[in-house]
């Protein structure tokens, strides 16, 4: 039960880091993973890459493609939406962050 709870609270927190990293610059799967562990998520492609999905779904994200080196890989950016729910997610977690002192 306590790893199902936590799962979905990591899932939130991840979203809010691709989120936050793609509000930066482009981002790509392998790169986020590996930004992810240096936070101490241990994540797979196969969780990855629909939550990525997930996200352009619902209009935060947007995807293009480059080719780099002879291969197809695809980047995320954040959209206006997708600024305004970072932008909203920031404070609710200030918030609780300040509340949790």
């Amino acid at each position: 039960m306590k790893d199902k709870v936590l799962r979905k609270l990591f899932l939130g927190f991840i979203q809010l880091h691709i989120l936050h990293h793609a509000c930066k610059e482009p981002v790509f799967g392998l790169w986020m993973m590996e930004e992810l562990q240096e936070h101490g998520y241990e994540i797979s492609a196969g969780t990855l890459y629909p939550i990525f999905h997930n996200l352009e779904k619902s209009g935060l994200l947007y995807s293009i493609e480059k080719v780099i080196d002879g291969k197809v890989r695809k980047y995320y950016q954040i959209t206006a939406e997708g600024e305004e729910v970072l932008k909203l997610a920031k404070e609710k977690a200030m918030e609780l962050i300040d509340e949790l002192e």
